[in-house]
């Protein structure tokens, strides 16, 4: 029961503040959750109640993508509750290593 995310679209969680963007996804549907519960388009009418186990946080500023990178979202406002795709965490993408100088 998910949909498919175009880049540009930006996501509100409906148990925090939190609210990302999409950078990247797959051309297939995604059912894309923070702190447990199902993100929406737009801001949410109500809040619910975050999943204990799903309250690690998302921060400001930072990408968060999957382990293969096939998609890529970025926070626009940090919240409390844990980014997750099809019931996969999702982190914090890793700065690429640069190659040295010497």
């Amino acid at each position: 029961m998910g949909q498919i995310f175009k880049p540009g679209t930006k996501l509100s969680s409906t148990v925090c503040k939190a609210q990302i963007m999409v950078l990247r996804a797959p051309a297939q549907e995604l059912s894309i959750f923070c702190g447990g519960a199902p993100m929406q388009i737009g801001d949410p009418v109500e809040l619910g109640e975050i999943n204990a186990d799903l309250s690690g946080g998302t921060l400001v500023g930072k990408r968060y993508t999957d382990a293969d990178e096939s998609m890529e979202f970025l926070c626009t406002r940090g919240g409390e509750g844990t980014l997750q795709v099809a019931g996969f965490e999702i982190d914090i993408k890793a700065a690429k290593k640069l190659p040295s100088s010497d």
